[in-house]
């Protein structure tokens, strides 16, 4: 019976456009998850490009710089430097405030912002205070003794400061008042670093005063310069140097080895006590820990190799983690200095955990989208295992042979629609057992029925039931 086969109904084609649709959206949908995590992956695999504000330009900060940025890009390190010369410190702090700028050298006595928080110390920048003696006079066996010869005789006279931030003279005027000096009786002039020779030549500076590291270059200048000028200095030591670190936490005390500036003549001829205060990398505090901890990890695993072309990155250090500290270490850098740095299963295990939630609701859902978009097919796997059942029992009714072959070929139609139903997973393995069971119910109706009218060899039920 041609009407019965599935393939000649009306509806099938709707059927099997819904079946094609179904499969589409599902292949749209993993295209969709594929791109989605793909997407997600590439985002967190990104390098992070940090911009730094350092100055000024051919500063030994801005090469230092320079080449940590062109070492992470030769590396493909996971962070990445973008600098931004500046004319000097002042000027890098204040991008940092605006937030144009992630990370910015500055010494730690500047006005930084409120949230700003230690990553590296750079370099130790320490006090040299000296005064001259004056050359000696034609025919004169020894040199005239000075007469500054520590910080309590500067009231009256008049200090030359080398730099021209207010940075300074803020800690000169800290020194003299620690020191039991009022700093009002002390007139101070500041120098720029290329008017070095003016100032040794200037007969009104009875004290010079510089702040950088110990084989600063600046610093040596400006004492050989005096030197020549006005005669061998005098260091003037810092004897509070105890007492100002721990009134002010920002400054501490060191000491300045004899023969720093000149092994011959000696300069100074012994240690003296001063202070000093760092000269470092700061960076907000709502900086992502993640980038700052990358970024101190590679700073400290390439400065050693940097130090052979950058010798300045010797001198790199790691900041004070502890929680008193007069400036905080970045949560970041604390956490890999310490050794607390959290691993990516870590990091992300809440948005992983968050991941499966959503695709276990995804599954979820779309378990019950599948469920009621198959409610058709399952009516229908019903409707043919009823009129299964029905046809056994007009088996038993049948008069000829031509009778129980159109039977067959309207079971025929039923059970290629219900593989349909099976391919598309709207019924289970368990419904096509059930099936199974009847059809064997209908071949040996069949065989028995075609037996009773005479209809049949010996060797048919066996034909029958294969089928």
């Amino acid at each position: 019976m041609s009407s019965s086969d599935p393939s000649d109904s009306p509806d099938t084609p709707p059927r099997r456009r819904k079946r094609k649709d179904y499969s589409l959206l599902l292949l749209a949908a993993g295209i969709f998850l594929f791109g989605a995590a793909a997407a997600g992956l590439y985002y967190i695999l990104q390098p992070v490009t940090l911009r730094i504000a350092v100055g000024p330009a051919g500063s030994d900060d801005q090469k230092l710089v320079q080449a940590l940025a062109q070492t992470f890009a030769r590396d493909g390190s996971a962070v990445r430097l973008q600098p931004i010369t500046t004319d000097g410190a002042i000027e890098s702090i204040a991008l940092l405030t605006a937030r144009k700028a992630d990370l910015a050298v500055a010494r730690g006595d500047l006005d930084l912002p409120a949230d700003a928080q230690s990553v590296a110390i750079l370099r130790k920048n320490v006090v040299v205070l000296w005064s001259v003696a004056g050359l000696p006079a034609k025919g004169a066996k020894k040199p005239p003794a000075p007469k500054i010869k520590e910080l309590g005789d500067l009231p009256g006279h008049r200090v030359g400061v080398i730099g021209r931030t207010k940075t300074n003279v803020t800690l000169l005027r800290v020194i003299l008042t620690e020191s039991g000096v009022n700093p009002d009786k002390v007139a101070i002039t500041q120098f720029a670093t290329n008017q070095i020779a003016e100032m040794a030549r200037d007969p009104t500076i009875a004290a010079f005063m510089a702040v950088g590291p110990l084989d600063s270059k600046i610093t040596i200048e400006a004492i050989t310069a005096t030197a020549k000028a006005r005669g061998e200095p005098k260091f003037l030591p810092i004897e509070v140097s105890e007492t100002i670190a721990k009134k002010h936490p920002l400054y501490e005390a060191e000491e300045i080895p004899g023969s720093t500036f000149s092994p011959l003549p000696p300069r100074p001829e012994d240690k003296i006590d001063t202070v000093s205060v760092n000269h470092l990398i700061v960076a907000p505090k709502s900086l992502s820990d993640t980038a700052v901890g990358g970024f101190v990890r590679q700073l400290f695993t390439v400065r050693q190799t940097l130090a052979r072309e950058v010798p300045t990155a010797a001198k790199i250090e790691k900041p004070d983690t502890e929680k008193d500290a007069a400036l905080p270490a970045h949560q970041g850098a604390a956490a890999y200095i310490d050794g607390n740095e959290r691993t990516f299963l870590e990091k992300y295990t809440d948005y992983v955990w968050g991941a499966i939630l959503v695709l276990s609701g995804l599954g979820s859902a779309g378990a019950w989208l599948r469920h009621y978009w198959k409610r058709d097919e399952r009516e229908q796997y019903g409707e043919h295992r009823d009129n299964l059942l029905d046809i056994i029992s007009r088996v038993r009714l049948a008069e000829t042979p031509d009778e129980l072959t159109a039977m067959q070929n309207e079971v025929d139609g039923v059970l290629r629609e219900t593989l349909d139903c099976y391919d598309d997973g709207a019924i289970e393995e368990g419904d096509l057992a059930a099936i199974g069971l009847v059809l064997d119910q209908f071949n040996h109706a069949v065989a028995d029925r075609r037996t009773a009218i005479g209809d049949v060899a010996p060797e048919e039920p066996a034909r029958m039931r294969a089928l």
